[in-house]
């Protein structure tokens, strides 16, 4: 402890040679995360957590993490859940937790940046860590998009709607992704190209048990659509990986948005998702006194905004500020996790920023895997942490855009080497 502190101390008096080595140095002060766990990814409207309530998948996903990480539940300060959907969050995410045995001493929020939302509860929780407000806190990322939608019931006021931005962020995500694929010319045959390569990663790696290590089985019951019988399941894997999807194969599924354009299908996109995801932080030195093992420390996290009517393309702004921020290029990320909502954004973001593509979505991502709104930001974390360990890989780059036009990235070092 005394060595980190004086190298703690050295690191403000000594300029740092790179901005790899100021970001994989460790201080007593940093923020840590000590568990990274997830639900199986089910699909919406008739996978198996089709019939389950978001306040049971996250009683659930908190009592698992209390029980796996063996941490006093005495110890956590703060919980703080990214959802999307569900407006009643705040209450459910509260009453979660005091069911699955924290004490009422533990605060509890919630938070909506849509897409981000689980990268914003997890940057929520870091940042009252890192200012001394907090001790311990746990960030969730939950989404049952089997209960409905998170459109807009009306249009915005009449005079809202004069600024063409503001009338954009009513736009369907599938329309986005459309303008995306017309403005910046990227092809079905691309997007097509991409998608394939999504599923047949997802395929190898639920084959080769990649997933093993994230994933928590969740208990829960499930009715019959026909006889209304409810039986009990155990979720133990992702449902949305097809295997022996091919190009060919998603070449010959019709568009998804005809009134906007050809180009974004059900099979180059996002599927729609139930699941949760969790992380639990701290500061490292409390970690090390209460001996949780140090899974990663957390970095940083920033947003952006860009026109609505092309959020698609949020990452590719997002990235390159995070990376900015830290003297970083991409030639330092070692794992990117890219949330693929459009194969249309996904492959402009490839190309634009000039990524490897053999360093992101090495898993497949949500075309293969599925986009639980507000788990999505949580999910990318427990996915790209284990592919870190798997590959014995540092640096984590996870990324989404979002919804009304912005994009937000987060960095991560891997201490499971």
């Amino acid at each position: 402890m005394a060595t980190e502190r004086l190298n703690s101390i050295l690191s403000h008096l000594t300029p740092s040679k790179s901005g790899l080595s100021a970001v994989t140095q460790k201080n007593p002060d940093d923020v840590v995360i000590t568990l990274a766990v997830r639900t199986p990814l089910a699909k919406g409207f008739k996978g198996g957590l089709k019939d389950t309530k978001l306040d049971y998948l996250v009683y659930s996903l908190l009592k698992k993490v209390i029980d796996k990480s063996n941490i006093d539940p005495q110890m956590v300060e703060d919980i703080c859940l990214g959802n999307v959907n569900d407006a009643k969050a705040a209450y459910i995410v509260r009453a979660a937790a005091l069911a699955a045995g924290i004490p009422n001493t533990a605060a509890a929020s919630s938070v909506n940046r849509f897409c981000s939302s689980g990268l914003k509860a997890t940057q929520d929780i870091a940042n009252q860590i890192s200012l001394g407000n907090i001790e311990v806190g746990i960030a969730i990322g939950a989404e049952m998009m089997s209960a409905g939608g998170d459109r807009l019931a009306s249009p915005f006021h009449d005079e809202i709607l004069q600024s063409q931005d503001a009338a954009d962020c009513m736009q369907p995500m599938g329309q986005t992704s459309e303008n995306v694929g017309k403005d910046f010319e990227i092809s079905r045959e691309a997007q097509d190209r991409f998608a394939a390569e999504s599923y047949q990663r997802a395929e190898r790696a639920q084959k080769e048990g990649w997933f093993d290590d994230e994933i928590i089985p969740i208990t829960t019951k499930v009715k019959d659509p026909k006889s209304g019988e409810e039986r009990q399941v155990t979720l133990t894997k992702d449902e949305g990986p097809r295997w022996g999807t091919t190009f060919e194969s998603l070449s010959k599924v019709r568009p998804a948005f005809p009134s906007y354009g050809d180009r974004s299908t059900g099979g180059n996109s996002s599927q729609v998702t139930d699941g949760a995801a969790a992380v639990l932080l701290m500061k490292r030195s409390t970690a090390l006194k209460m001996d949780q093992p140090i899974l990663a420390k957390y970095v940083g996290a920033t947003v952006v905004g860009l026109a609505p009517r092309i959020m698609g393309i949020g990452p590719s702004l997002a990235i390159p500020k995070l990376l900015g921020k830290y003297n970083l290029t991409l030639q330092d990320i070692d794992i990117i996790e890219l949330n693929e909502a459009f194969a249309s954004m996904a492959v402009y973001c490839i190309n634009t920023l000039g990524i490897d593509a053999s360093k992101m979505n090495v898993r497949g991502g949500a075309i293969a895997l599925g986009h639980p709104l507000g788990a999505t930001g949580t999910r990318q974390i427990c996915t790209g942490l284990s592919e870190c360990r798997r590959q014995k890989k540092r640096i984590l780059l996870t990324s989404m855009c979002v919804g009304t036009g912005q994009g937000m990235a987060g960095l991560f070092v891997n201490e499971m080497l």
